[in-house]
């Protein structure tokens, strides 16, 4: 039972992060902005990095890892946010949408260590905290770089 209760947990977190590779593909293949596309293509990358180590142990208790997302409620509507920002080409907009994704992400690893611990064991609970360390600093830049815009379009103002 306790490989079953591990497994979900882990496929938990590995859909939040298809949902990052699926949303910033899409973000990058919608911006025609190059440091954009870099940055989205950065970000795509930490969540595969993610989702290897997540798959290794999956597969180490018995389990398969899910190729699903979650891309309902929140999930889904920030990548439309997204999607419609990049139409819009505002930058700042796009950000802001990024940073609630990477909020629910956040989220999610929060959660898994919160209230599904009592299901991991500690080197599993080692890894999904340096997960979510590099998750946070996906997150703070996305921040700083929404942050900058604003602050640039406040001082024109």
């Amino acid at each position: 039972m306790k490989n079953e209760d591990s497994i979900e947990v882990l496929n938990t977190l590995t859909q939040i992060n298809n949902d990052r590779i699926e949303g910033y593909k899409t973000a990058s293949e919608e911006t025609d902005e190059q440091d954009l596309k870099s940055f989205f293509s950065d970000l795509k990358q930490t969540s595969e990095t993610c989702n290897r180590e997540l798959a290794a142990e999956i597969v180490r208790l018995g389990g398969t890892p899910t190729e699903s997302t979650k891309f309902s409620g929140k999930f889904f509507r920030v990548w439309m946010d997204v999607k419609a920002a990049l139409n819009s080409k505002n930058r700042e907009v796009i950000l802001d949408s990024c940073e609630y994704g990477e909020d629910a992400a956040k989220d999610i690893y929060e959660e898994a260590l919160d209230e599904d611990s009592d299901s991991l064991t500690p080197e599993q609970i080692t890894m999904i905290q340096a997960q979510q360390t590099i998750l946070r600093k996906d997150h703070d830049k996305v921040k700083s770089m929404r942050n900058a815009l604003s602050d640039i379009s406040e001082g024109v103002k």
